[in-house]
């Protein structure tokens, strides 16, 4: 558009009003068009994508259903102040007592007396707990404090915590087992390089760096004491139904039940009640699935009427389209699609209580649920599940979603062809507003060049009057 329009001053024309009257005649039918192709455009992407939401929803409620490892749990019941329990499909119903008799203990051992100054003494410490065992190097100006940093310090040190707890004898060494029982035991083997006895070096008495060693093993030739045992290591120890007595190094008992895991948490007393555990089949599962299918199916449902709806009320963005037919077509058919049972008969969802109305509408029958779930729960979950060859009902679901809710499926490849039409749409939009500037400027330089020619006519008819009127023997007529 021109950044300088002139009025009509020549033609007394309204020149931009004239011009914006053409060009307004060019854009409505055009801008109308588009807006009426860019809302049913956006309308569609909202309802597909409404569609695919609550198909999404319906798929998402299998996931109960589709997996076998859900089926057929086992419960444990009893946790209180003396253990606790995890169980697994292996678990077997059953009831057991269990009585705690003592708790694992990590192994704790605790030096004589040293003055934190002190040369402890020079050579080489061997530590062992469990399957780990390292070399520590104490050397001949090392006290306490440096034989604990090169313990704790150590790369090959994976099984003990060394410290120092200091009282009025001076600094204690305290060494303290990572793991519990008595499979991680310490004993500390010291090659006592600084301390010379009258038969030689001696790796066992009480000074020197001998003061740190610890093997209870009388037999053993490294046989020593000089540490204290703070606390002993102990295996955990329970006993079952009153006669069967297992021990572990930790607390835990892994399947010490077959599928039964049992924390030890605190020992029994000669007063306490036994512990009582309670294994029980659980099928929770099914029920809960069953309903979540059949709540977000009737959702789905609900959606497809609004969607669908045709009549002089109103009517549904998606009415008379296939896609909102096909897949409420396929997926009733689904809903009532036989399936086998592990038996190799055939049932259907109405068999286990699923009932549909004459609207369509589903609910669930808790009491036949239940009696099926009791006398063939292996029959459902293969009616659910099914196999490798012959897919159950949630698999068959599930890919039946699939096809329409997957990021390559029919109604994602639908909104993203809607989506580039949108796009074509701005295109347009920009395309014309160019051609309407176009056509806008071409107009207004019409206009004004006529403009311009009118104003150049009348002033040439104003000096043609004037001229004619001063000539002699002309007669002026008043007017």
């Amino acid at each position: 558009m021109p950044n300088i329009t002139f009025n009509g001053l020549g033609s007394g024309l309204q020149v931009a009003d004239i011009v914006n009257a053409i060009v307004g005649a060019e854009k409505v039918p055009f801008e109308t068009r588009l807006n009426r192709k860019e809302a049913a455009m956006t309308t569609d992407i909202s309802a597909v994508g409404a569609l695919k939401s609550a198909l999404q929803k319906v798929q998402d409620s299998m996931s109960n259903l589709a997996d076998a490892d859900r089926y057929q749990l086992r419960e444990a019941k009893g946790n209180d102040d003396f253990i606790s329990m995890a169980s697994n499909k292996d678990a077997e119903v059953g009831n057991y007592s269990v009585k705690v008799d003592t708790l694992a203990e990590k192994h704790k051992l605790l030096s004589e007396g040293i003055d934190s100054e002190e040369v402890v003494g020079e050579g080489t410490l061997t530590i062992n707990s469990g399957d780990n065992s390292f070399e520590v190097v104490a050397s001949d100006t090392a006290t306490l404090a440096d034989i604990r940093d090169a313990i704790n310090d150590s790369d090959d040190n994976d099984s003990v915590i060394a410290t120092i707890i200091t009282d009025d004898d001076g600094q204690h060494l305290v060494l303290s087992s990572k793991e519990t029982g008595l499979a991680n035991a310490i004993t500390i083997v010291v090659d006592d390089v600084g301390d010379v006895g009258v038969d030689g070096f001696n790796n066992t008495d009480a000074d020197g760096l001998s003061r740190l060693a610890y093997e209870p093993n009388s037999e053993s030739p490294n046989y020593s004491l000089s540490m204290d045992e703070a606390t002993p290591a102990v295996d955990a120890q329970i006993t079952i139904d009153g006669s069967l007595v297992v021990t572990n190094s930790t607390n835990t008992f892994t399947n010490v039940i077959d599928g039964v895991d049992i924390t030890a948490k605190k020992k029994h007393s000669v007063d306490d009640d036994l512990s009582s555990v309670t294994l029980s089949e659980n099928n929770a599962n099914i029920e809960a699935g069953i309903n979540d299918f059949v709540k977000n199916y009737n959702s789905l449902l609900t959606l497809s009427k609004t969607l669908g709806q045709a009549g002089e009320g109103s009517t549904g963005p998606l009415v008379g389209d296939s896609l909102l037919r096909g897949v409420m077509s396929k997926l009733r058919q689904q809903v009532s699609t036989p399936f086998e049972t592990s038996g190799g008969e055939s049932i259907s969802l109405s068999q286990l209580g699923v009932r549909s109305d004459r609207y369509g509408v589903l609910t669930l029958d808790k009491s036949d649920l239940n009696e099926f779930v009791a006398k063939d729960v292996d029959g459902i979950q293969n009616f659910f599940v099914g196999s490798e060859d012959a897919p159950g009902f949630a698999a068959s679901v599930d890919t039946l979603m699939k096809f329409y809710t997957d990021s390559d499926g029919v109604i994602q490849s639908r909104i993203d062809s809607k989506k580039n039409q949108l796009d074509n749409l701005d295109d347009d939009r920009l395309s014309f507003s160019r051609r309407m500037d176009d056509l806008e400027a071409r107009l207004y330089s019409q206009y004004n060049a006529m403009d311009l020619l009118v104003a150049n006519l009348n002033a040439t008819g104003s000096y043609i009057t004037a001229q004619l009127d001063n000539m002699p023997g002309v007669v002026k007529q008043n007017k």
